[in-house]
C-alpha cells in the first residue's frame, strides 16, 4: 500500500474551500469540513470520492474545491433531495419539497458545478450498478441503522487499499452511523487507523495489514460501543437516558486533527 502524503499547500487549500462552503446551510462544522477536505486530498490518487447525502451542498463544495485544486476526479454526489430523513428536523417541509435547486445553485455559486457528478437518486439504486474503485467514501445519508448499513455494504466493498471511509453524525443521537462504525469497521481487521473528529467517525481501509491496528481499534470500540444501547430502538432520547448518553459520549475522544498528526496516526499502530 502506498504511503499517505500531504499535498503541497493543503492548509491554504482547506482555508479557501471552507470559505466557499461555510455559508451554505447544513450540519457540518468547520473542523469536520476541514477533515473531509484533508481526507480527500491525502487519500490514494486512484478512485472516486463518493458522497452519500448532499442536502444543499456544504460538504459537496468543500470536497469539490479540494478536488479542483489538486486535479482529482469529480466528486460523486448521491442524494434524492427529497427531505424525507427524520434527522433533518426543522428542515422538513411540505411533501414534494426538495433541496435540489438550492444544491445546484450552491455548486454554481462556488464555481464547482463541473467538479461534481450529480446523482439525484437513492444510494441503493446507484450501488446496484456501481463498479468503480473508491478512494474516499463519505456516508451522510439515511441515519437509521438499516440506511447506514445499506450505504456501507453497497459502497465500502469498492474501497481501494489505503482509502478512507467516514460517517457523519456518529456521535449524535442516531443509531445507524455509530452501530455500523463499531460493528463493521472497528471489529474488522480489514481496517487500520480509526477515530472521531467531532461527530465524524473515520477509518482507513487496510485489508492486508489491518490486524496491526487491532488493539487501537478495540480501545476505541470499548468507549464507542457504550453509546449503542441508548440508540438501538431508534427512538428520541429524553430525560435520564439522554443525560446518560451524553455522559458516555463525553468519554469518546473526538478532537480535530492537523494533517501532520493525521498522517502519523495512519502510519503508526501504537
Amino acid at each position: 500500500m502506498s504511503e499517505i502524503r500531504i499535498p503541497q499547500g493543503l492548509n491554504t487549500v482547506l482555508d479557501d474551500a471552507w470559505s466557499a462552503a461555510r455559508g451554505i446551510p447544513g450540519f457540518l462544522s468547520e473542523a469536520e469540513a476541514r477533515f473531509l477536505g484533508m481526507a480527500a486530498a491525502c487519500a490514494p490518487e486512484d478512485g472516486a470520492v463518493v458522497e452519500i447525502g448532499s442536502f444543499k451542498g456544504k460538504s459537496t463544495v468543500m470536497l469539490a474545491k479540494v478536488a479542483a485544486h489538486y486535479g482529482g476526479s469529480p466528486v460523486v454526489a448521491i442524494d434524492p433531495h427529497n427531505f424525507n430523513n427524520a434527522e433533518l428536523g426543522d428542515y422538513r417541509t411540505a411533501p414534494g419539497a426538495t433541496s435540489f435547486d438550492a444544491f445546484l445553485a450552491n455548486l454554481g455559486g462556488a464555481g464547482v458545478s463541473d467538479r461534481v457528478e450529480v446523482h439525484r437518486a437513492y444510494s441503493s439504486d446507484i450501488a446496484a450498478e456501481w463498479n468503480r474503485p473508491i478512494r474516499f467514501l463519505w456516508i451522510d445519508g439515511d441515519h437509521s441503522y438499516a440506511g447506514a448499513k445499506a450505504d456501507f455494504d453497497g459502497f465500502a466493498r469498492h474501497l481501494v487499499p489505503g482509502g478512507i471511509v467516514a460517517f457523519h453524525d456518529a456521535l449524535h443521537e442516531f443509531a445507524g452511523p455509530i452501530r455500523v462504525f463499531v460493528e463493521e469497521v472497528l471489529r474488522s481487521d480489514r481496517f487500520g487507523a480509526s477515530g472521531f473528529v467531532h461527530s465524524i467517525a473515520w477509518a482507513q481501509f487496510r485489508p492486508e495489514d489491518g490486524g496491526r491496528f487491532r488493539a487501537r481499534r478495540e480501545r476505541l470500540a470499548g468507549t464507542a460501543q457504550r453509546l449503542i444501547p441508548y440508540l438501538k430502538d431508534e427512538r428520541p432520547l429524553r430525560g435520564l437516558s439522554k443525560i446518560a448518553y451524553k455522559l458516555q459520549r463525553a468519554r469518546v475522544q473526538r478532537s480535530p486533527l492537523s494533517p501532520d498528526a493525521w498522517v502519523r496516526l495512519l502510519e503508526s499502530a501504537d
